[in-house]
This record gives C-alpha cells, structure tokens and sequence, in this order.
C-alpha cells in the first residue's frame, strides 16, 4: 500500500469519526430538548376586568393571529384555568368533584407539547414535537398559537364506575374552560373549545396511558385582525 493511499484511508476514518461524534451530539441534544422543561414567572392574580364585563365579553372565537403568548400571559392562564390559588391545601381555581383533580391540562406549543404542574407551576415537556395539528381537526387547531387539551385521569377516581368517571370528569373539564374563557374574556384573547379532536392519533403521539382519556380541547390565541 503506498504513502498516498494510507494518507487518505487515515483522512477518510477521521473524517467518519468526526461525523460519528457529530451524530452523537445530535441525538443528546434532542434528547435533552425532549425532558427540558418550561418555566414560567408567578402568576400575576390581580387585575383585570370586573367579573361582570368580563361575562359581558365572554365569547368564542375560531381565528387567530400568528403571535405567541408571552411566558407571563401563558403563566396567568394556567393559573386561571386551574392552578392552585389555596396552597395550604392545594386546591384549585376551578372545583373538583370528591377533590380527586383528575384533569390535567396539556399544552401544545410550537415548541412541544407539556403538561402543567400546579404545584410547581410549571410546563413540563411531554414531547418535543409540535403537536398542534393533532390537537383538533379542525384548522384553528393548528394556527392557535396554544391548544389545552383537556385529559381525565381515571386512575385518581377511586371508588366510581364509569357512568360517575364520566360525568364528573366532562363537569370538572367545563368549569377549567370556563374559567379559561373568562380570563381571555378579561385580557383580550380569542379563544374556542371543542370536542373535534383525533383522540387516538393525539394520545398515541403523546404517550398517554389506557386509563387517561380526553375530554375536551381549547384554543388560545390572540384573536386575528
């Protein structure tokens, strides 16, 4: 084997491990993309309108502009839809039948799909995937800047059978939606929720379990001018 053709066998392997370590580097970042989390500033629980106007204004709205929510509205949101506003026991904006808090609120962004922790009130990554286009059939779905998506763990119901699971948590999951019609009723936002969503296809990409069902969903946005 001659002088040239050792050199270039020698470029080509550092070459491929160079590729190699790159390869490797891509998948941690992807990785690490996947577990990080979101997050946000305390949420802001004075101000507004008064209830009554933001009744008055209370609507819904299917098209919205491109722009995304700032960290503090989408704090404020969260909050209003079902964060904690009694800490020494936990309890939440919205009520909750036998207090079991079987619904979870998933948030899908552009930058991934979450679940909202009040406790530590905080988005954390389900995906790193934009799964908006999944969240709803139709196109308001996928435009909205944020979709909740509105999942009843059955697991926390103890002691139901179906017929209690089922109607406690569709109640549960209209007063969390009220409440998040209210506040875009009170900050400007354009918001609708629906029951057209492709359920398999959503729990599928987004790892839910057997036991954790859908039951609504709800865009929020700015409302397009």
């Amino acid at each position: 084997m001659d002088t040239l053709l050792k050199v270039r066998i020698a470029r080509l392997r550092r070459i491929a491990a160079k590729i190699a370590l790159l390869a490797a580097l891509l998948v941690i970042a992807e990785v690490a993309g996947q577990t990080s989390d979101l997050v946000l500033p305390p949420a802001q629980t004075d101000g507004g309108k008064p209830l009554m106007q933001a009744l008055k204004e209370r609507r819904t709205t299917r098209s919205f502009a491109e722009q995304s929510l700032p960290p503090q509205v989408l704090s404020n949101l969260l909050w209003a839809a079902f964060g904690i506003n009694r800490p020494d026991n936990d309890h939440r904006t919205a009520p909750s039948a036998r207090n079991w808090q079987e619904i979870d609120v998933y948030v899908a962004l552009r930058e991934g799909l979450f679940v909202y922790d009040a406790k530590a009130h905080a988005l954390k990554r389900v995906v790193a995937q934009d799964l908006r286009a999944l969240s709803g059939t139709q196109a308001h779905a996928r435009e909205a800047p944020a979709t909740l998506v509105y999942v009843a763990d059955e697991g926390r119901m103890s002691r139901a059978d179906d017929e209690t699971r089922t109607t406690f948590a569709a109640s549960d999951t209209g007063f969390i939606a009220q409440n998040v019609y209210l506040f875009c009723a009170s900050e400007g936002l354009a918001t609708v929720v629906f029951a057209s969503i492709d359920r398999a296809r959503f729990a599928q990409a987004a790892g839910l379990r057997t036991n954790q069902r859908i039951t609504l969903a709800q865009s929020v946005g700015y409302p397009k001018r």
